[in-house]
């Protein structure tokens, strides 16, 4: 069975000669129901930002969309020119490899 980010995992990717300074997030919870929650959140720092909640009925559909997800911002090397790295060290080693993957091109 995969892990989920039940804690936040707090990802930004900022350059200031590129002007960019986003952040992004995301963490698991069950609700009431025993569903798995998945909110996302992004956007500009400082900014209002955006959020996106997403319920699964088990942990494997869950894992697949955070890994989807996860996939994308490891693509912010070429698509922004900078990378997204934790703000904090995490003990979710799957993931923080992924934040400080670069990609050539």
């Amino acid at each position: 069975m995969d892990i989920l980010p039940y804690d936040p995992l707090e990802l930004v990717a900022i350059d200031d000669t590129l002007g960019v300074r986003r952040r992004w997030s995301v963490v698991a919870a069950r609700d009431l129901f025993g569903r798995i929650v998945v909110e996302t959140s992004w956007g500009r720092l400082g900014g209002p930002g955006r959020r996106l909640q997403r319920d699964f009925g088990d942990e494997r559909a869950a894992a697949r969309y955070v890994r989807a997800l996860l996939a994308r911002r490891a693509t912010a090397t070429r698509r922004l020119g900078v990378g997204y790295r934790a703000l904090l060290p995490l003990p979710f080693s799957p993931l923080l490899s992924l934040s400080s993957t670069s990609h050539p091109g």
